[in-house]
């Protein structure tokens, strides 16, 4: 078994189809722990968490994020997943504790825990005055399925993807991973049907990272017959950009005599970040001083960018 989150690109040398792989079984595990999800929702936010990951590894600046968004209208609510182009991630679902019990033995229920009554969104932030936006209908709710669509409606890109989430009894994860394959410009049948076959034999993704000792195995066999090349690894993880400052920024945002309000009320003032459940103890006075600043201009800023985003 793999030890290690990381993804590995791969182009064979044609230039016909391009394969990312990806291990996240460490990154979910996060999520898990500080989530506390169900054994379904652990499986529906993992995979769209390694998803992120999978479509952040394209991004090229270092302030550049992706963003899915899935609300299919079940009982998970909406799934979140951001990722920067170094391979980190975080995430939420707005129902952690939602589960439904399976169809079938040994597979989770993921598809109607998300629903199906919804959509699927797509946000590039690379630093334009708007960020690019896609958004298709949702098909089944199992996600790999939603952005195989997506990437052929919004993207024009013919792909195969493929994500897997493996939780042990005690809801601890066991594996987590995903694959995209997608055909390049002027890509041969043969070539597509041959990687196609590859993976058939292969089985479940999940199953893949929790019997290979590396990616690179995997990789192997699914170029089998083709020569092939590796153009790119990256280490992954689930780090959220949460912290104390940001959040105390967000507070700062509201009239003084409220924040006094609910400090004597609670006996507390606290704020929990929806990415990664960390949890901002404050006194009134710290934020009394920073409201006391925001009206200056880059204060103001801050205030004004941060104030959506956690």
């Amino acid at each position: 078994m793999m030890n290690r989150d990381y993804l590995i690109k791969a182009m064979d040398n044609d230039k016909q189809v391009r394969v990312f792989i990806a291990h996240t079984t460490a990154a979910v595990e996060e999520a898990h722990s500080r989530h506390y999800t169900s054994a379904t929702a652990s499986a529906a936010l993992g995979r769209v968490l390694t998803a992120a990951l999978l479509m952040g590894s394209d991004l090229k600046g270092d302030n550049d994020v992706l963003t899915i968004r899935i609300n299919g209208n079940g009982p998970a609510g909406a799934i979140i997943a951001s990722a920067d182009s170094q391979g980190n991630v975080r995430g939420l679902i707005s129902n952690p504790e939602a589960d439904l019990p399976s169809h079938l033995p040994g597979k989770l229920n993921v598809g109607d825990l998300v629903g199906q009554d919804g959509y699927l969104e797509v946000l590039k932030d690379i630093g334009l005055k708007q960020p690019f936006t896609g958004r298709v209908s949702l098909i089944s709710g199992e996600i790999a399925e939603d952005l195989a669509s997506y990437f052929l409606k919004s993207e024009q890109i013919p792909s195969l993807v493929a994500l897997g989430v493996l939780v042990s009894p005690d809801l601890s994860i066991r594996a987590a991973g995903g694959l995209f394959v997608q055909a390049l410009p002027g890509a041969e049948n043969q070539v597509l049907e041959q990687i196609e076959a590859n993976i058939l034999r292969l089985g479940p993704i999940s199953d893949l990272m929790k019997n290979h000792a590396a990616l690179e195995e995997i990789l192997q066999k699914i170029f089998e017959g083709i020569p092939y090349s590796v153009v790119g690894e990256q280490p992954l993880a689930f780090k959220c950009t949460c912290n104390s400052q940001k959040l105390a920024m967000v507070l700062a945002g509201f009239p003084m005599d409220e924040i006094y309000d609910i400090y004597r009320s609670e006996g507390k003032l606290e704020l929990i970040c929806n990415f990664c459940n960390e949890i901002y103890n404050y006194q009134p006075e710290e934020i009394e001083a920073i409201t006391k600043q925001k009206d200056t201009p880059f204060l103001s800023r801050q205030i004004h960018e941060t104030g959506g985003r956690f």
